[in-house]
């Protein structure tokens, strides 16, 4: 069974909540950093992207950028522009966007049950950004921002939280620049929480493998630390428990991640159209499973992707059949993770970007996919195999810095 784990958060002051908030660090480049972070010294970047803290020289993984991360949120604290809760706690994190809302825990959650695989994985993870990201928690004695997991709630919970939410005001609200709105409560009564959860057999990583990752990477460290200098950790120390915000899987809403292909030539176009006679259409958002919408010389088109018999739960999702059917025998795109003349568009930015992007030449071709649902990725998850790279695109997105954690 799968835990939640209260603990005392570090918030920051309701007043500055939405100066100091910021996207996750995976989502924008140092670049992007930079100019977010402009004129902004308490934005909680200068944390999660400490190379723009330092000169545009530094390499962005030397010791000097960890601690100049570290330096900053000493700082946040020294100046009480965080404070840490009393006593351990868990809080209800609502976001709202486009007139739907998205409510869950925000708690910590257990190394010991990633690595046992109660916490169930669907992606793999890079070491490079493995390492990154364990050497800047380390250096933080801190878990800077939290993972998105998702459960099957057949306990009730969605309802706790929506009793909690009407009786009482939220802690913060604000609404961040993009347009999501973020409001955090208060947990009266945590226990209640982790006693329900008791019941919750399985977690699902949604957003935030290499945070998981990295995360037990920390812990091991720091255990095997301890235990050359004669000390041993206790099975309770907050090292061994990470941030996770637990959403019921009603409450998930998955956008389409979309291809784009930088280089075709004409053979491959012509043996595209004939082996799946592509038909223009008006509306470039598929409507159905299965089916593809893709943009070249000036068109929108469809067509559908043929599903071999009897599948199994990866070959049959629409991205890898894409893949296996599309990219690779058509068009020679080898894997999607390193092949340069692929590239991966997030649904959130539209067809339209998928439109400017070939009429400006940074792409020939580009494909509009159906969203991945949620039960498939429960599904690739139960059965203990990887979804295909870029296949799930969560919106809205955490916002970092509402609740720290630290060990």
């Amino acid at each position: 069974m799968a835990h939640l784990h209260p603990f005392k958060g570090w918030l920051p002051s309701p007043e500055k909540v939405a100066e100091i908030a910021c996207v996750p660090y995976d989502v924008i480049n140092t670049t992007e950093a930079r100019a977010l972070a402009g004129g902004k010294p308490d934005s909680y970047l200068h944390v999660v992207r400490p190379e723009i803290n330092c000169s545009p020289e530094t390499d962005i993984h030397a010791d000097e950028v960890y601690e100049a991360g570290a330096k900053v949120w000493e700082e946040m604290k020294h100046k009480g522009i965080y404070t840490q809760e009393d006593s351990p706690s868990l809080y209800i994190y609502q976001l709202e966007w486009l007139g739907k809302t998205q409510t869950g825990l925000y708690s910590c959650v257990s190394v010991h049950e990633y690595n046992e695989d109660i916490i169930l994985k669907h992606e793999l993870t890079r070491p490079d950004k493995e390492e990154d990201r364990t050497r800047h928690m380390l250096t933080l004695s801190s878990h800077p921002e939290p993972v998105m997991v998702t459960f099957k709630d057949e306990q009730g919970i969605t309802e706790m939280m929506t009793r909690e939410m009407t009786q009482n005001n939220p802690y913060f609200s604000f609404r961040a620049e993009d347009g999501v709105t973020h409001k955090l409560w208060k947990c009266e009564n945590p226990m209640a929480y982790v006693d329900a959860f008791q019941k919750v057999p399985f977690i699902y990583i949604a957003d935030g493998h290499h945070r998981c990752k990295s995360s037990a990477n920390a812990a091991e460290r720091m255990h095997r630390t301890a235990q050359s200098e004669g000390r041993t950790l206790s099975k309770d120390h907050e090292i061994f428990y990470f941030p996770a915000v637990v959403f019921p899987m009603a409450e998930m809403r998955i956008l389409a991640y979309n291809r784009a292909i930088t280089q075709i030539t004409p053979e491959q176009l012509q043996e595209f159209e004939t082996r799946f006679r592509p038909r223009e259409i008006q509306n470039p958002v598929p409507q159905r499973k299965g089916d593809v919408c893709v943009f070249y010389q000036g068109s929108w088109k469809t067509f559908t992707l043929p599903t071999p018999p009897n599948a199994n739960v990866v070959a049959s999702l629409d991205a890898e059949l894409l893949q296996s059917t599309v990219l690779t025998p058509v068009f020679g795109i080898g894997d999607p993770r390193t092949d340069p003349t692929i590239f991966f568009v997030g649904g959130r930015r539209g067809t339209e970007e998928l439109e400017k992007l070939v009429q400006e030449g940074e792409a020939q071709i580009t494909f509009s996919m159906f969203p991945t649902s949620i039960q498939e990725l429960v599904d690739v998850s139960d059965a203990g195999e990887l979804m295909p790279p870029k296949s799930t695109w969560f919106e809205p997105k955490l916002r970092s810095g509402l609740v720290v954690h630290t060990f």
